[in-house]
């Protein structure tokens, strides 16, 4: 697989009037092109505050994020699904598009296919109200898709929904990701989830973090996130994660 990034060293520092706060003390990993990973961590200790350097939401204070493809694009599809109440289901998958100002007739096409192909085309003129929050979930993945992103960064993605809910929209969501063959950086508290979906599992410690221990998942087979739960090898990488944390 090619190396898509490389995160070294990296630590990050808030100053106040009266104080320095160390909430990242040294993060390093490699990501490579079609793997996904998931971080999973104490609450507090630092994952979000990750997200946000890696997508230039924040400044990072020492160490170094290199990319390894040019012009390399990152999508953040956040916790909630973002979606406005005014606006039908497709204008909420175009949003992207238009606050980067890449609205052409292609990408137009390319959404809309994105919807019929993910089970949304009957409700391109529909309104968030009329859908569930599977569904909204996935017309956030959608609208982040729409940009064609190299990474894909999920924060808490199935948190707001219940736990079937969630664990019918993880199978979703891991199906369509698959399918588009994209690179996936996930964080979560759920450690099921990040063991089913997942090639490899970070674990961080409590702040001011640091990398604990990378676990690559071994599997069976690698099947669905649901079936993956019931492979012989999940209980395994459960109680070394849960140690991880507690």
């Amino acid at each position: 697989m090619n190396k898509l990034l490389a995160i070294n060293n990296l630590q990050k520092k808030y100053y106040t009037k009266t104080c320095e706060i160390l909430a990242i003390k040294d993060l390093s990993f490699d990501l490579y092109e079609g793997e996904f990973i998931s971080i999973v961590g104490p609450s507090g200790c630092g994952k979000s505050t990750f997200l946000n350097i890696l997508t230039n939401l924040d400044d990072l204070t020492k160490g170094t994020i290199t990319y390894f493809k040019d012009n390399l694009k990152i999508g953040y599809m956040l916790q909630s699904d973002s979606l406005l109440d005014w606006k039908t289901i497709l204008e909420n998958a175009l949003i992207g598009l238009e606050i980067k100002k890449i609205k052409t007739k292609e990408n137009i096409l390319y959404v809309n296919n994105l919807l019929d192909t993910y089970g949304l085309g009957e409700f391109k003129k529909s309104y968030p109200k009329e859908l569930s929050g599977g569904m909204k979930q996935r017309v956030a993945l959608i609208r982040t898709l729409a940009l064609k992103p190299d990474i894909l960064v999920l924060d808490e993605p199935f948190s707001k929904l219940d736990y079937q809910s969630s664990l019918r929209v993880s199978d979703d969501v891991y199906k369509i990701i698959k399918k588009e063959k994209k690179t996936v950086i996930m964080v979560t508290h759920d450690l099921a989830q990040a063991i089913s979906l997942s090639d490899r599992v970070i674990t961080l410690s409590k702040r001011p973090c640091v990398v604990k221990n990378i676990y690559k998942i071994k599997r069976e087979k690698n099947l669905s996130p649901i079936e993956n739960r019931k492979d012989k090898y999940f209980n395994y990488y459960y109680d070394l994660i849960w140690k991880d944390l507690t």
